[in-house]
C-alpha cells in the first residue's frame, strides 16, 4: 500500500473523510488487534491532555505501541534545505525522519506556530519537512490545523443531528486573555463547509477573518457541497436559528506578533462569551468546544452545563476518529 499522510482534511474528499468518520462509529468502544506488532511515534512539541491520551489509547486498544517523544527532551531540528547549521539545531530532520521511518510505522506530531511570523507560520513546515522525509505516513496532531479535532466534531454532530447538511453551524470567536492559535477555529471551518452546512463566521471585526487560505476553501467546499459561507460582527444575527455553535478563541492575524497592540480590541469584546441570552435565539442548538475551555469567559456555566453541551461527546470521539485514521492509514484489518 502507498502510504498516505492524514496533514489536513482539505487534501481528502468528503467521501473519504465519511470513511473515516463510519469506521470511527463502528470502532468506537471496541478492543482489536487490527494494528498489532505496529508502533507509532507521537513527537509533542506543544502540552496536550486530550491528543496525547487518546493517541496512546488508539494505539493500545487495537494492538499496538504508541513511543511518546517530548521536543523538550530530544534536540532542535532543522528543517530548512541547504542552510549551514551552525545555530541551535543539532539535527536535520532529513535524518530525523529517515531514523524514525526505521523504527515505527507512523509519526504523528504536534507543533505550534511560533506566533511570530504569520507567512512563516503558515507554511506549516515542521510537519510537511516529516512528511516530505519520512517514509512512513505522518499524522498531524495539530498545527496551523486540527484534523483529528475536525473528525470528533463531525461524529458528534452526525451522532447528534443524523444528516447536518444546510442546518447552520456558527464558529463564534470568543474572549480569551491571550492571543491563541487558530488551528481549531481554521479546523471547524474547513470541515462544517465540506459537509454542506450553512457556516456563519462571527467574530469581531474583520481583522478577526482567518487566512484567506481556510476562507478561500470554505467558500470553494459550499459551493461544491451545497451550503454555504457568511461572515457576520453581529452575535443576534448570527445565533438566529443556529443548530450548532461552535466556539473558539484566536488571535487576529494582522497584529500576529504584536500582541500588545491587538489587547485593546480583544478586551473590547468581551460580551461575545455564549450565554444563555445568545443561546435562547437558536434552533435548540447544540454548542461545543474543542477544550480546553476556560469557564465564565468563553462560555456560561449554565450554557457548558446544559443538556445541549456535546463538547465531552466531542472530545470523546477523538478516540474513535484517531483509531480510524491509524488504521486507514497503517491498513490495519
Amino acid at each position: 500500500m502507498t502510504h498516505r499522510h492524514f496533514l489536513s482534511t482539505a487534501d481528502w474528499s468528503q467521501a473519504e473523510l465519511q470513511g473515516l468518520l463510519d469506521s470511527a462509529a463502528q470502532l468506537r468502544g471496541k478492543r482489536d488487534e487490527g494494528l498489532a506488532g505496529k508502533k507509532a511515534a507521537l513527537i509533542f512539541y506543544n502540552p496536550s491532555l486530550r491528543t496525547r491520551t487518546s493517541f496512546q489509547v488508539a494505539m493500545l486498544e487495537q494492538g499496538g505501541d504508541a513511543i511518546v517523544l517530548d521536543a523538550a527532551g530530544t534536540w532542535p531540528l532543522e528543517i530548512e534545505d541547504g542552510v549551514v547549521m551552525d545555530g541551535t539545531a543539532e539535527e536535520h530532520v532529513r535524518e530525523a525522519a529517515r531514523v524514525l521511518s526505521t523504527y515505527v510505522d507512523v509519526i504523528c506530531i504536534r507543533a505550534f506556530p511560533k506566533f511570530q511570523d504569520w507567512q512563516v507560520d503558515r507554511q506549516d513546515m515542521l510537519i510537511r519537512a516529516f512528511a516530505e522525509h519520512a517514509t512512513v505516513p505522518v499524522v498531524n496532531m495539530e498545527t496551523i490545523v486540527h484534523p483529528c479535532q475536525e473528525l470528533a466534531l463531525m461524529r458528534t454532530l452526525q451522532d447528534r443531528l443524523g444528516e447536518v447538511k444546510k442546518k447552520k453551524f456558527v464558529l463564534t470567536w470568543t474572549y480569551h486573555p491571550k492571543p491563541l492559535n487558530t488551528a481549531v477555529a481554521n479546523s471547524a471551518l474547513l470541515i462544517s463547509s465540506k459537509f454542506g452546512m450553512d457556516v456563519t463566521l462571527l467574530c469581531p471585526t474583520p481583522e478577526y477573518l482567518l487566512d484567506e487560505r481556510y476562507m478561500t476553501a470554505a467558500e470553494n467546499f459550499a459551493k461544491e457541497y451545497g451550503g454555504s459561507l457568511t461572515i457576520s460582527h453581529d452575535p443576534e444575527e448570527a445565533y438566529d436559528g443556529a443548530d450548532v455553535v461552535y466556539a473558539k478563541s484566536w488571535g487576529a492575524l494582522p497584529y500576529f506578533g504584536r500582541w500588545e497592540d491587538e489587547k485593546p480590541i480583544r478586551d473590547a469584546h468581551q460580551h461575545f462569551i455564549v450565554d444563555e441570552k445568545k443561546m435562547a435565539l437558536t434552533n435548540n442548538g447544540l454548542f461545543s468546544h474543542c477544550l480546553p475551555m476556560r469557564r465564565n469567559i468563553k462560555v456560561t456555566d449554565a450554557v457548558a452545563d446544559s443538556p445541549n453541551a456535546v463538547f465531552i461527546e466531542e472530545a470523546a470521539n477523538r478516540l474513535p476518529v484517531q483509531k480510524a485514521v491509524l488504521k486507514t492509514l497503517l491498513g490495519g484489518e
